[in-house]
């Protein structure tokens, strides 16, 4: 075979190949978007118009969010936006208009505590939707009505406000920022368990050694109880004149024939 088609061989090979792995990155990287943004990736794909391009636009939101310092509520924090949230739906009861939009400040103020960036409502969607991709509609929803709350009716305001109600407790309760967390703490306690399992098994084999010893020397002590106690009734009958039996038996029997 010449060297010339060896060579051909090999390039066509090695491009199929890189080809093929191109392939599958691509399905991969694929499936781990649409798992994680889940309904905002197929938004995304329609306004991209293109999937490649939505799953550009996706990486980079994931980029931009591994830079953002998002953190936690403490517990007084998570309290006090709670009792903020009360108060202003009491509010809507005489005031829905005003109670929506301070539905829609608190909102924002939860999102600054969290370490979201709060400069635009469309930067807001972008950040949000790494993590909190599920309940992102409901921010669209009632975002839009809040906006056009003059002309809304008192259903719509109501609507709104379950819809920033979805989001906030989203927010507040950290949404999906524990899954990655949890699946680490199940994985930890999944080793954690089997450590323990190992470690009980090990003190259940001690344990039982540890009852078989005692037994062995309870036993032993019995027997050596016995035996004392058999050779002291010995030498009680050897004072009292009565031979013990083994020394009775080993002893030649003589009959009684009247003094013959």
């Amino acid at each position: 075979m010449p060297t010339w088609l060896i060579v051909v061989i090999v390039v066509v090979a090695v491009a199929v190949l890189g080809a093929v792995i191109w392939l599958v990155t691509q399905e991969m990287q694929r499936k781990r978007l649409q798992q994680r943004f889940g309904p905002e990736y197929d938004r995304t794909v329609e306004e991209k118009d293109s999937p490649r391009a939505a799953q550009r636009e996706l990486a980079e939101r994931e980029r931009r969010h591994k830079e953002l310092d998002i953190r936690p509520l403490s517990a007084s924090a998570r309290e006090r936006y709670t009792r903020e949230w009360a108060q202003v739906q009491e509010k809507f009861v005489d005031h829905p208009a005003s109670a929506v939009t301070e539905a829609d400040r608190l909102l924002v103020a939860l999102m600054a505590e969290r370490g979201y960036p709060t400069e635009g409502y469309e930067q807001q969607l972008s950040d949000l939707s790494v993590r909190h991709a599920k309940t992102l509609e409901h921010y669209r929803a009632a975002h839009a009505t809040q906006h056009e709350r003059s002309g809304a009716s008192t259903e719509e305001l109501r609507d709104a406000m379950v819809h920033y109600r979805t989001v906030f407790e989203d927010l507040l309760t950290d949404g999906s920022d524990g899954t990655d967390n949890a699946d680490d703490a199940r994985r930890d306690d999944d080793h954690h368990d089997r450590r323990n399992g190992h470690d009980h098994a090990n003190g259940h084999d001690h344990s039982e050694r540890v009852e078989s010893a005692e037994h062995e020397s309870t036993e032993h002590d019995r027997v050596e109880h016995d035996r004392t106690e058999h050779d002291r009734g010995d030498k009680v009958r050897d004072r009292d004149g009565v031979l013990p039996e083994r020394e009775a038996a080993a002893q030649p029997r003589t009959e009684w024939n009247g003094g013959r």
